[in-house]
């Protein structure tokens, strides 16, 4: 009980702030309309639900939610599955767009984005706040990073990730640290990162989550906005620069629900958005959806069950090792190993497999699909075949990445663009 009671004075003296205004340029088309924490995932979610779900989850409950890329249907989303905590119980998940507090400019940077906020943090008067990664997927209980951070005595605490050495290489900032998990070296993004001591294919990654103490990030940040050479970014500024004399920890990530592998995805390319969604329909797959203990929250409409009709020899309506959400009607047609989002179609003759199709596509009869990817609201031509012929999908002006997945989107269909 004494336990609890710590962590819970903890959590409510925390306020988490989750950076969320990122475009996710390697995502191509998919993020033209949307920001990348906005991306659908997983069937009926949205990536800023996890890290979202994680703060309620944990017993943080005063959240802010940065935005600035494209964030009309990030704040959408966040107002209508967000917005029923009650301020005057001490929750809040408020959204911050950037609104130039300190200066006429934009956010310039992960370091600037908090930064021009801390008039309202400082409102909060919390004693720790806790600056979140919005566009990864993961389950996380936030209680032991703060538990963790509070019982080292640090200033700065870093949440960090054991990662094979080629996915960290110009991708993620990478930390050097001594037995005491004590940050000592801290390079952003290497060409060559640093190998952990004793595993040399392996490297200590950061996931752009910290822990800090309020006036510490405070006075660091100040000092950041002064300096006339400073990129405004945690990673290339804020922690090179506080190593020598402050107390900056590592927090080593583990999953929120003990006897599971801990998960954790950057979805930012359009290999990594499918192979994540793919993995999803395993039937014991690394991130558990289904597990009430831990669940993800999310806003979804009052949809209709899915539906499958016929069954005739050659039209027989039918999914299998799939996602089917709500409102989706699969008429006379196939859909194997694939994620379906709210209110899909398949027509007649069709097959869907090894794809994923974002909410209100519609496939009309006798088309075949393999390793797409169909943005929201494609209606696919009756006959089309996508995901077979390379050439063939490039000459029609589809994507299609390195490990050979095809992204079709609206403009691309030549139907009208800015479906979110």
């Amino acid at each position: 009980m004494s336990n609890a009671r710590y962590i819970s004075n903890l959590t409510r003296d925390t306020y988490a702030l989750i950076l969320a205004g990122g475009r996710g340029s390697r995502l191509h088309e998919l993020t033209d309309w949307r920001a990348k924490p906005a991306l659908y995932f997983g069937g009926k979610f949205r990536i800023i639900d996890f890290p979202l779900s994680n703060c309620i989850n944990s017993g943080i409950r005063r959240v802010g939610v940065v935005t600035q890329y494209k964030s009309h249907s990030l704040i959408r989303h966040v107002s209508r599955g967000w917005g029923h905590f009650k301020k005057e119980l001490g929750e809040s998940v408020e959204i911050l767009p950037a609104s130039q507090q300190t200066s006429g400019n934009w956010y310039e940077g992960t370091a600037d984005a908090v930064f021009q906020n801390i008039d309202i943090i400082r409102h909060e008067l919390p004693k720790y706040v806790m600056v979140l990664s919005g566009d990864h997927v993961y389950r996380m209980d936030y209680a032991g990073l703060l538990a963790a951070h509070a019982e080292s005595g640090a200033d700065m605490t870093v949440c960090c990730l054991e990662t094979p050495i080629p996915e960290a290489a110009n991708a993620f900032g990478v930390m050097e640290v001594d037995e005491d998990m004590r940050v000592v070296g801290f390079e952003e993004k290497p060409a060559v990162p640093k190998s952990i001591p004793g595993n040399e294919e392996f490297c200590l990654a950061s996931m752009g989550n910290y822990v800090f103490n309020t006036k510490f990030l405070f006075d660091q940040l100040k000092k950041d906005a002064n300096n006339e050479n400073s990129d405004r970014d945690f990673g290339k500024d804020i922690i090179p620069s506080i190593i020598e004399h402050a107390n900056i920890f590592a927090f080593p990530f583990t999953s929120a629900v003990p006897d599971e592998p801990a998960y954790w995805r950057d979805v930012g390319t359009l290999d990594s958005f499918f192979q994540a969604n793919m993995e999803l329909l395993s039937p014991t797959p690394a991130l558990n959806l289904y597990d009430a203990k831990w669940p993800i929250w999310t806003y979804q409409e009052q949809l209709p069950p899915a539906k499958f009709v016929f069954d005739d020899d050659d039209r027989r309506g039918m999914a299998v090792d799939s996602i089917v959400s709500g409102g989706c009607i699969i008429s006379g047609a196939k859909v194997k190993r694939s994620v379906l989002f709210d209110e899909v179609r398949v027509c007649s003759y069709s097959l869907v497999k090894d794809s994923v199709l974002l909410p209100d596509v519609v496939v009309l009869k006798n088309c075949r699909i393999q390793n797409a990817i169909i943005d929201r609201g494609c209606i696919i031509p009756e006959g089309m075949e996508i995901g077979f012929n390379r050439a063939q999908d490039i000459a029609r002006g589809f994507r299609v990445s390195e490990k050979g997945v095809t992204l079709v989107t609206r403009k691309m269909l030549g139907l009208a663009v800015g479906y979110e």
